[in-house]
């Protein structure tokens, strides 16, 4: 089976028939737009507490985007899964005899993965905006502002490059508790922490997460460097990598 288009299909077909996929999918998005709206009407609501140099630095587009970084984790998960299913039925044993050709395989995977996740990732990004800026009342921005149309596609970006960085983690650890035990707790704790340890701080800003908020910013940082269109190749460099690291191993191991 080497034509990729017979691949695509079987690979579509193996992962819209899980149901994991659709219920990680869903809550990734229930939780964004939940909870970025609950961060919206909560700021409405203290807007009169916040000192004046917290109102002149207010991004009302990413803090509509607040719940995007627990919402990841379940695009994390299903990413994960896409790849560590396989290897935890002994399923991987029939798809490689099927498909030896080990690019072929991944890039239907990784086409697969962009096929349901960008979708998702774009209706995801654009609810959270508008509602996240109906709650925000009169500190809320259109759309059509300046820069604001690109932070929301930015951010829809954004969660599909993680899915294409967890895919690549998946094919090098191919076990799920394995990947999901590295992945989440770098982007929960091992990020966040480094981010403010001044030492380091400077090289945690390079880290995917970071650079993924930069693309989502549509006023300038006060502590990280550089703007969105760099946070996007930092994120495009992330997920290459992974996806390179991940080919070159599954080139070199059996099944």
């Amino acid at each position: 089976m080497g034509d990729f288009g017979a691949v695509l299909f079987s690979e579509w077909t193996k992962v819209r028939t899980v149901r994991s996929t659709w219920i990680t999918l869903l809550v990734a998005f229930v939780v964004t737009v939940g909870l970025g709206a609950l961060i919206c009407a909560v700021t409405n609501s203290n807007w009169s507490h916040m000192s004046q140099g917290d109102r002149l630095t207010f991004d009302a587009t990413s803090t509509s985007f607040s719940g995007v970084y627990l919402g990841q984790l379940a695009v994390i998960v299903f990413a994960v899964l896409v790849v560590g299913n396989e290897y935890s039925s002994g399923m991987i044993r029939a798809t490689l005899a099927a498909v030896p050709q080990r690019a072929t395989l991944l890039l239907a995977k990784t086409a697969v993965v962009l096929l349901l996740v960008l979708p998702v990732a774009v209706v995801t990004s654009f609810v959270t905006f508008l509602l996240g800026q109906a709650l925000l009342g009169d500190h809320g921005i259109s759309i059509g502002a300046t820069h604001v149309l690109r932070a929301v596609i930015g951010m829809a970006l954004y969660m599909t490059l993680i899915a294409l960085l967890s895919l690549g983690v998946g094919f090098m650890l191919r076990k799920p508790v394995l990947s999901l035990g590295l992945l989440m707790p770098f982007f929960f704790l091992i990020s966040p922490i480094l981010a403010n340890v001044p030492k380091v701080k400077n090289v945690a800003h390079y880290f995917p997460d970071t650079a993924g908020s930069q693309m989502a910013r549509v006023v300038s940082s006060t502590t990280v460097s550089y703007g969105p269109l760099a946070g996007f190749f930092i994120c495009l460099a992330w997920a290459g990598a992974c996806l390179l690291g991940g080919y070159a191993l599954l080139r070199r191991r059996d099944a």
